[in-house]
């Protein structure tokens, strides 16, 4: 932001094109949102108080959080991709649509705009495969917010819309306190932007190298993530990947863990979706899942990897995340923390995520059985962080009061 009264002209002239939820069904060119961190809030001169009273994690942002989010080694954020992490991020524009022409007027706005510089973009979206650089469908599970008008599917978490959204009843069936003037935070939301370097080329060469054959290759990634690359869930489909099942929005999300799967011998207690969504399988101990929900959108960047490539052409590709809920701290800060980076709540130890925990190559990764059993030992990281930033997502109202 380089001078307010004419970034805050600037929020005047895009605020006609930001995205409402009014009739969210009907046909639009494009979506665009806009978000906000701490730093931009106290540029555009948000009171003392109103600042202080934002939660500590958001005040500090991300990169402050590496200790806690496991931002270390290749993913510190001495080497994020600059500006993220630095302070230097206000404002962030979210443009997206279903066709590259789509995304042309709002874009054009957006750089035309006095007062503000752009200093970071990225462009991502849908690979021609359809599925993120790993090969694996992606968006599958997100939670159903109760009283959003929408349809649940079966298997999806209902939740209390105070989970995610600023202002209404949460798990807890109370309103927790607003932080900053109601007129800015009510209907607001928090996210947390990850730009995340995906290693193909290595996690190729793992799968290579521990199977025993192309179909023994795709079991070990089906029990990496609890799901096989086309989507289909090992608990519904255990022993081969069933595509069809995968594409059925009524089937491929219905199953729970705690009965049919306790000790995880169809997908393991470590595996990925298993981990970020324990479902029931949490539920003879204190720990309440649907406080640690969140909303998840992900896109990828840069060029797919040529298939059966086993070799990094050193090409930057990877996917960037956005998370959104009520709570940094309680909801993806705790997820990376307690559930990614730690075996510890399902007895596992010091084991992380086999595919997106920080691993650094002395981990391992037990698959216990059926059909196979297999324990790895020095995993090494497939994903490493290239930047992110905590953000606060306005409502409309409010960003027609940052305007005045």
């Amino acid at each position: 932001m380089d001078e307010v009264a004419a970034a805050k002209a600037a929020l005047n002239k895009v605020l006609p094109y930001v995205t409402s939820a009014a009739d969210w069904e009907s046909p639009r060119p494009f979506t665009m949102n806009m978000v906000f961190t701490w730093q931009g809030l106290r540029a555009l001169g948000l009171p003392k108080n109103d600042l202080d009273s934002f939660p500590d994690e958001f005040r500090a942002g991300m990169a402050a959080r590496k200790e806690i989010l496991g931002d270390s080694g290749a993913s510190d954020p001495s080497k994020w991709v600059a500006p993220l992490g630095s302070g230097d991020i206000h404002i962030g524009v979210i443009v997206s649509s279903e066709t590259e022409k789509g995304v042309r007027a709002p874009l054009t706005l957006a750089e035309g705009l006095q007062g503000v510089t752009c200093i970071y973009r990225i462009d991502v979206g849908v690979p021609p495969t359809g599925r993120e650089h790993f090969g694996y469908r992606d968006g599958i599970g997100d939670p159903f917010v109760i009283g959003s008008g929408a349809s649940a599917h079966p298997g999806q978490d209902a939740v209390m819309p105070g989970e995610f959204i600023l202002g209404y009843p949460d798990e807890s069936g109370s309103i927790p306190p607003l932080p900053g003037p109601e007129v800015l935070t009510r209907n607001g939301s928090f996210l947390a932007f990850r730009q995340l370097y995906c290693d193909v080329a290595a996690f190729r060469r793992f799968l290579r190298a521990n199977a025993r054959s192309k179909d023994d290759e795709e079991l070990i990634a089906a029990k990496m993530v609890g799901r096989w690359r086309s989507g289909a869930p090992l608990m519904l489909a255990p022993e081969r990947d069933d595509p069809e099942l995968a594409l059925d929005s009524t089937r491929n999300n219905d199953f729970q863990y705690f009965a049919a799967d306790p000790k995880g011998l169809i997908c393991p207690l470590g595996a990925h979706i298993r981990r970020v969504n324990p479902r029931d399988g949490l539920q003879d101990t204190i720990v309440s899942t649907n406080i640690h929900r969140l909303i998840r959108r992900g896109a990828s960047y840069g060029p797919v990897l040529p298939e059966d490539v086993v070799d990094d052409d050193g090409v930057d590709r990877g996917v960037v995340f956005i998370f959104m809920g009520a709570s940094l701290r309680r909801q993806f800060e705790f997820i990376q923390q307690q559930w990614i980076n730690n075996g510890d709540f399902v007895g596992l130890g010091t084991e992380k995520d086999p595919l997106v925990g920080n691993n650094d190559g002395t981990g391992g990764y037990t698959i216990p059985a059926r059909p196979i059993r297999r324990h790895f030992n020095g995993l090494p990281g497939f994903v490493s962080v290239r930047g992110g930033e905590y953000c606060f997502v306005p409502g409309l109202n409010a960003i027609k009061w940052l305007a005045t």
